[in-house]
């Protein structure tokens, strides 16, 4: 499907096709939404910015239908070592052990350009997006029904989108952002650092570990890529200029600091200002923001382009609800009170490590030094990283209930056909309940039953053993290592809502409970009764 003419509908535009702008506009795509994106760059970027992503990310790959090309393309992130003054360990992040309660890896490294490349061509498949590459926003109005987009292609000639709504994924400069004169709230996070990826000729030189070298005379940190890619990002010191020290000839001089050059070769460098910026509003009626134009958050926890794919996700089933008529637009709302805190709270803990790596007083490094030794000798330290990645607090979630708020587990299990597949692989986009036995199946009141089935809600049942099939619209599985099964019965929990981007809704314990979490599922959603 191609735009052409001056007054075109779709349901939502997006301006800016990076990786979580293609990952929402592909999210809605497959919903069956009309999609109008419109791109400033003619092509995908090709060097690498991101390197790190974790199973939540993972798990929105999958959901698109890339599961199996991520599968291939990603490298384990075998956690980091914090390094004091004298060289030894201070602080480390380990991997988490298995079973992976998401059913990936819980933190990888990727080549960004690949990735983005397989979603654009996966955006491609579908006849109702459309893509402008070379196009780029010049205005936008908004009414009570919908938003127009005046855009600019490369050659001059502009075109109008009017769309249902528009959501600006457009970058920390965002166009979108400053139309709607949003202003960002300064987390108190300003620091210079170059950023340089390298290939390798000789792979295993280094460890298979991250390093963050915490170094008063220059911090620094160290990610082992895919394959042969290798990172190093690199403290500027005060009084260093930005523009001077970025210079192609002083980045291997600099790079000399904390490795041998000799097998390297230094595909991209650039000094970047890593910033902690937080959008002081995500919504202005019928347009929204996601991703970097309405948030900015220092590297040190590798959460940037997660947190914009979780934007992408949370919003792409919110409008989805809205657009078909199963929940009031006030749903929206939510999106908002949903991210921002926990955004929030993730650029605290990257600001705290940040802070950690860059001390640059060696008396107060000293003191660092002896302070996380000790707790990481007394057990105090958490380890895990992803352990400081929070739970949704708010929103659309029933707060009382257990388990709201939660990230949803992904078991491997064996479907109707035989074959072993993550579960998500057998499940719609569609709000699920979810239990371990059929019994609680069953407590669902006519009325209950009634709502869930306007609501095109699923009924699962991930049982121990016994046969998978899917019979009278339930749909049964067999899970191979028991972790939904411990994950239910460590929560005393008999059934589970599970919303359509994986969170929970709410688990119950009894038929009373189950009933009443649909009833206020169905109150929150406004229309969905």
């Amino acid at each position: 499907m191609s735009i052409s003419g001056t007054d075109i509908t779709h349901d939502v535009a997006i301006v800016g096709l990076g990786p979580v702008g293609a990952i929402f506009a592909n999210l809605l795509a497959i919903s069956g939404l009309r999609v109008a994106v419109v791109e400033r760059a003619a092509v995908v970027y090709d060097k690498p910015r991101a390197i790190t992503l974790d199973h939540e990310a993972l798990r929105v790959f999958q959901a698109i239908g890339l599961g199996d090309v991520m599968e291939r393309a990603i490298a384990p992130h075998n956690g980091s070592h914090f390094l004091g003054v004298d060289g030894e360990i201070i602080k480390k992040f380990d991997p988490m052990p298995p079973p992976h309660p998401l059913g990936w890896m819980p933190n990888v490294t990727f080549v960004q350009p690949e990735a983005e490349q397989a979603l654009r061509d996966k955006l491609a498949g579908y006849a109702n997006a459309d893509v402008l590459l070379a196009t780029s926003g010049v205005s936008l109005r908004q009414d009570d029904g919908s938003v127009t987009l005046i855009a600019q292609r490369g050659t001059g000639e502009e075109i109008a989108i009017r769309a249902r709504y528009l959501v600006g994924c457009d970058g920390a400069n965002s166009f979108v952002r400053k139309q709607l004169g949003i202003g960002l709230e300064d987390l108190a996070f300003d620091e210079w650092w170059m950023v340089v990826d390298t290939l390798t000729s000789d792979p295993d030189k280094r460890p298979a570990k991250g390093f963050q070298y915490c170094w008063p005379q220059r911090p620094g940190t160290f990610i082992p890529g895919p394959r042969n890619l290798r990172r190093w990002e690199i403290k500027l010191l005060p009084g260093e200029d930005p523009d001077a020290t970025g210079a192609p000839e002083n980045v291997a001089k600099l790079l000399e600091g904390f490795t041998d050059i000799s097998d390297l070769t230094i595909w991209r460098s650039a000094v970047y200002r890593f910033h902690a910026l937080l959008g002081e509003r995500w919504r202005d009626r019928r347009v929204l923001l996601m991703g970097d134009a309405v948030h900015q958050t220092p590297p040190f926890l590798g959460q940037g382009l997660c947190a914009g794919i979780r934007d992408a996700v949370n919003l792409a089933c919110k409008l989805r609800l809205v657009l078909r008529g199963d929940a009031d637009e006030a749903l929206l709302d939510s999106y908002e009170i949903e991210r921002k805190s926990h955004v929030r709270a993730v650029v605290a803990s990257a600001k705290e490590f940040g802070k950690i790596i860059g001390e640059l007083d060696p008396v107060v490094a000293a003191e660092r030094d002896a302070r996380l030794r000790a707790d990481l000798k007394a057990g105090r330290a958490e380890t895990i990283r992803q352990k400081f990645i929070p739970d949704l607090v708010s929103g659309l979630i029933a707060r009382d209930a257990i388990l709201a708020g939660r990230l949803f587990v992904q078991p491997h299990v064996r479907a109707p056909d035989g074959r072993i597949c993550r579960l998500d692989d057998l499940l719609k986009s569609e709000f699920a309940i979810v239990t371990t036995t059929p019994e609680p199946i069953g407590w669902l009141s006519n009325t209950s039953r009634a709502a869930w089935q306007r609501l095109s809600g699923e009924r699962v049942v991930i049982a121990a053993s016994g046969e998978s099939r899917e019979a009278d619209g339930i749909l049964t599985v067999v899970e191979r290592d028991g972790l939904f099964a411990g994950w239910m019965r460590q929560h005393a929990a008999a059934a589970v809502i599970v919303r359509p981007d994986r969170y929970v809704f709410g688990a119950a314990a009894s038929a009373d409970e189950l009933n009443k979490l649909i009833e206020q599922l169905l109150l929150a959603l406004g229309a969905g009764g």
